[in-house]
């Protein structure tokens, strides 16, 4: 019998033989919907590699990553000190996840992590940004002993059923109930918190300083006196950073821009692993984990089975110390404030743009009804369509035109959301407005394939009617 020699996993061999494959296996195991949704829109690239803000197609073409894989890539992709941390924790054979010692990996990057927000004492490791939420939900609940959690209208805080019932979008929450008898309040109103808080049964307020649909910021203020409301009746203030943190807004937390404000409870993750091991984090006050974990007995009442694992954890330090060495925070609010600066300028000059707001590296374009009448009756016909549709009329074109990939900031929303790389300067913002000021010409001028490609979307729309 002929011996072929050893078995084993070839990936390369896989990916060169399999690979072209990745659109028809995707529509057959996976959501079909989505390589559908990407055709549709002309979005159905194949990317061969990646480094930092660039990717590159097959035949070479770079393209400007300004998604960051919606911010888990703060660092950008294939950074090479996570890289290089990822192969040594793996080459060092640890006993991990025996579940049963205590490695030093999580304490550390606790310890690192927490010097970050030195109001708050503990750290539980979890796997996603909605776990992250799950854990700052269960331990809020369990610490006031109060079953109702209030969050805002149009927030994002995770799918799985916990967050989804603190999910503002009713979108995402439709034909998934019954979810958890919480309640939504608008971003800055007081008022409604007010009353919220005086049926006596609220244990936190979740909320995103910067929310990520739409990118709205809480009014100046805000987050200091719900604080102060929340304590005045034994409920404790939630910080979703899961996007907002680590250095995208230009400080290390959203929640730091406003003096005074310390969340009991801190969600992190996307970009704490630098892109390669998912992680997720829920920084807390050290009398909510000690109610939580209250005996021997409850040493297990909230865990997670990848949760502290060695390649997270040495990644979570890796990504820490390069924001340090690379002064990454400092980068992304002098970058973030020249791309910000450099798009409002461009109000005056196209009325179908009508705001540029944001901080640091997160950016929100808003599009609204022009004046003038021709282009005025072309924005109606798309708005009668579905709202959203001008929005992605222009996502298009820079992907397509200008190899530039962002996104719309969320369903029906005529809002570009621009969260790149933290790693981005000058260059690549010269690349992304000289390409927006060409999309907006093109939209102005009234005609062009543009316009073409919004007849389409329009046709799409109306047949998923």
């Amino acid at each position: 019998m002929k011996d072929d020699g050893p078995k084993g996993f070839d990936l390369a061999q896989l990916l060169a033989e399999r690979g072209a494959e990745r659109y028809e296996l995707h529509a057959k195991y996976l959501n079909h919907q989505l390589p559908r949704m990407l055709h549709t829109i002309g979005f159905d690239r194949v990317y061969e590699r990646a480094e930092g803000a660039h990717f590159w197609d097959a035949d070479g073409n770079d393209y400007l990553d300004m998604l960051a894989g919606f911010g888990v890539m703060g660092l950008g992709r294939h950074h090479p000190v996570v890289r290089k941390a990822l192969h040594d924790v793996m080459d060092a054979s640890l006993a991990d996840l025996t579940r049963f010692d205590c490695q030093p990996l999580p304490g550390l990057l606790a310890e690192k992590l927490l010097t970050h927000s030195p109001h708050l004492d503990r750290v539980f490791f979890g796997n996603s940004g909605t776990e992250a939420v799950e854990t700052a939900l269960k331990f809020a609940r369990y610490a006031t002993g109060k079953p109702r959690i209030l969050y805002c209208t149009h927030a994002f805080h995770g799918l799985t059923a916990g967050s989804l019932s603190v999910n503002g979008e009713s979108g995402f929450r439709e034909g998934f109930a019954p979810l958890l008898p919480d309640t939504a309040v608008e971003l800055g109103d007081l008022d409604a918190l007010r009353r919220e808080l005086g049926r006596g049964d609220v244990a936190a307020l979740v909320v995103e300083p910067i929310q990520g649909k739409g990118v709205h910021e809480a009014p100046p203020g805000y987050l200091r006196a719900a604080q102060e409301l929340l304590h005045r009746h034994k409920a404790l203030l939630i910080a979703d950073e899961v996007q907002t943190g680590l250095g995208r807004t230009g400080d290390f937390y959203a929640y730091q821009h406003e003096e005074g404000v310390e969340p009991d409870l801190v969600c992190v993750a996307k970009a704490l692993s630098g892109g390669y091991v998912p992680v997720g984090a829920t920084l807390g006050k050290d009398w909510i984990f000690r109610r939580v974990y209250s005996s021997m007995d409850r040493v297990l009442v909230h865990s997670a089975s990848f949760g502290s694992n060695a390649q997270a954890m040495a990644a979570g330090l890796a990504v820490l110390a390069v924001m340090e060495d690379e002064e990454t925070v400092a980068n992304a609010r002098r970058t973030g404030d020249l791309l910000r600066e450099r798009l409002a300028a461009l109000t005056g000059r196209y009325e179908l743009l009508h705001a540029v707001r944001g901080r640091g590296l997160m950016i929100g374009i808003e599009f609204g009804r022009p004046s003038s009448l021709k282009l005025r009756s072309r924005w109606t016909m798309l708005q009668a369509a579905r709202k959203g549709l001008f929005a992605q009329m222009v996502v298009v074109p820079l992907l397509q035109k200008h190899r530039i990939l962002t996104q719309v900031s969320g369903d029906h929303l005529e809002v570009i959301k621009l969260i790149p790389p933290l790693v981005i300067g000058e260059p690549e913002v010269d690349r992304f407005v000289t390409a927006f000021t060409a999309v907006m010409e093109d939209a102005h001028s009234g005609g062009g394939l543009m316009w073409d490609f919004g007849k389409t979307l329009v046709k799409q729309a109306v047949a998923n009617r």
